[in-house]
């Protein structure tokens, strides 16, 4: 047999358990793998994480151009719902809604005049008309010059507190421009994502706790929605906790751990 011959007849005598010892994987030195870990949603292998967040909280826009006369409650300030939180300097508005109240009552006057003639048969169907036209659209100038001078104060939505002033008194504003960041920081609430597979046992009123990093203090917090729909590639799904009971060193923005206990279905 050639050294030829040899070297094939060896090729074919390999098995296929060489080849399969040799596909296997090399694990590091030292490190074990649980069961199951690696099908296991990355969220449950790592901390999850939560921030503080207000139940509501808005910007306050300009609905009308004019000046800022004066800004009663300053940033960090806590107001009541219908406080007035921002004034303007409205007194051509205010002269705007005169005039219209002046043509609207000689639009009255001549209207109740021509009324007065078509009982006596001495005014004409279209001077009545024209007449009745006047009077509604000055009637409709005095409502849009009275809303528009409604927005020359703009009012609490909710109860709250400023988080950020935007502008300074004596500034004049465009129609849209930002005033005023506000938030109700009545409840606190947490959204965060959990692993999808929990979904067996959490419900919504379900309590937890969160660990808060600034003031490294627990927190107890229930859960209070539950996402629509679950993220097929992460595994996840969010859900939406509140802080249960008032605590005045949290604010907003403050962020934590959430604790979960194993018996809660880990």
């Amino acid at each position: 047999m050639t050294v030829k011959t040899r070297l094939v007849w060896a090729l074919f005598c390999v098995t296929p358990l060489a080849f399969a010892q040799t596909a296997q994987p090399v694990q590091a030195p030292g490190v074990v793998q649980a069961p199951g870990a690696a099908s296991r949603p990355a969220l449950e292998r790592h901390d999850i994480r939560a921030q503080l967040m207000p139940r509501r909280y808005t910007t306050i826009a300009a609905e009308i151009g004019a000046k800022v006369s004066s800004i009663p409650v300053p940033e960090g300030g806590a107001f009541r719902a219908g406080q007035v939180l921002v004034s303007f300097d409205c007194s051509l508005q205010k002269a705007q809604l005169d005039k219209a109240q002046a043509e609207l009552e000689g639009a009255e006057q001549t209207l109740k005049s021509n009324l007065r003639l078509e009982q006596l048969n001495a005014v004409g169907q279209l001077e009545l008309d024209l007449s009745k036209s006047a009077a509604n659209k000055a009637k409709a100038e005095v409502g849009g010059n009275k809303a528009v001078l409604a927005k020359c104060q703009v009012p609490a939505p909710f109860a709250g507190r400023v988080a950020e002033q935007k502008v300074r008194e004596q500034q004049y504003v465009q129609p849209g421009q930002a005033l005023l960041d506000i938030l109700d920081d009545s409840v606190l609430e947490l959204e965060f994502l959990v692993p999808s597979v929990w979904l067996r046992w959490l419900k919504v009123g379900g309590g937890f706790e969160v660990q808060i990093d600034e003031t490294r203090k627990n927190y107890p917090a229930k859960f209070t929605r539950i996402g629509a729909r679950v993220d097929p590639v992460s595994q996840s799904v969010k859900v939406a906790a509140a802080i249960n009971g008032k605590f005045p060193e949290l604010i907003a923005g403050m962020s934590g751990k959430v604790l979960i206990k194993p018996n809660e279905g880990q």
